[in-house]
């Protein structure tokens, strides 16, 4: 049976494509799948321990069971609209206005926002940084940001929440990374902000490569 494979990353640049069409046995597991893709690729098997995999934009594991047209991505650990749409969660290619989408946000019975913004710094390790460049799954990347958005509002009194991600080309002091809360009081504010951006930083499938003088690297969690 065949199946569409999508690699990310360091995976992407292994294989050498974004997109692949792949024959397995009816039965096939994940784990048949990337013993097979390694025969092809061996540095697959490298990063075989941290490997990352999701079926049809859901996570699962090396025993899940893959079925005919099945789309599955695999890639490394994570490095981790409209503003009446509540979660807001956008994945971008434009420049990320917190200010302004906080604005918007605000309603008369909130007493508090708390905006984070995660931007690009000019240094990593030690090494001069040039820039950045952002890539995503980005449909399941868009369904882990609404996810995050619904569990912070149901374990937090909180009003609205957003959470913006930018993918693309960002020099030094642009914005890569918005959350931003409102709600009446300050404290669930700080908490479902602080939560929210943790859990993008780990769940959700965004990888970034860090381009210095002396070459590039993409950056994946452990």
């Amino acid at each position: 049976m065949q199946v569409k494979l999508l690699f990310f990353a360091t995976l992407k640049d292994i294989v050498g494509a974004r997109h692949l069409q792949f024959d397995v046995p009816a039965g096939a597991t994940i784990g048949d799948l990337l013993t097979r893709l390694e025969e092809s690729y061996p540095r697959i098997k490298d990063y075989r321990p941290v490997l990352l995999t999701a079926i049809n934009e859901d996570y699962v594991g090396k025993d899940a069971r893959i079925n005919e047209g099945d789309e599955v991505a695999i890639f490394p650990p994570v490095s981790g609209g409209d503003g009446q749409l509540d979660p807001l969660a956008v994945i971008t290619r434009d420049p990320i206005d917190a200010q302004k989408i906080a604005r918007e946000m605000l309603r008369g019975e909130d007493g508090a926002i708390c905006i984070f913004e995660g931007v690009v710094r000019n240094n990593s390790k030690g090494k001069r940084t040039l820039h950045l460049v952002y890539e995503a799954y980005e449909t399941m990347a868009v369904k882990k940001l609404e996810e995050i958005g619904d569990s912070v509002r149901q374990a937090w009194d909180i009003d609205r929440i957003a959470l913006i991600h930018r993918l693309g080309h960002m020099d030094i002091g642009e914005t890569s990374v918005a959350v931003i809360v409102t709600s009446a009081h300050r404290r669930a504010a700080f908490d479902a902000c602080h939560y929210a951006i943790d859990k993008l930083k780990k769940v959700v499938p965004i990888w970034k490569k860090e381009f210095f003088e002396d070459g590039e690297v993409w950056i994946e969690g452990q």
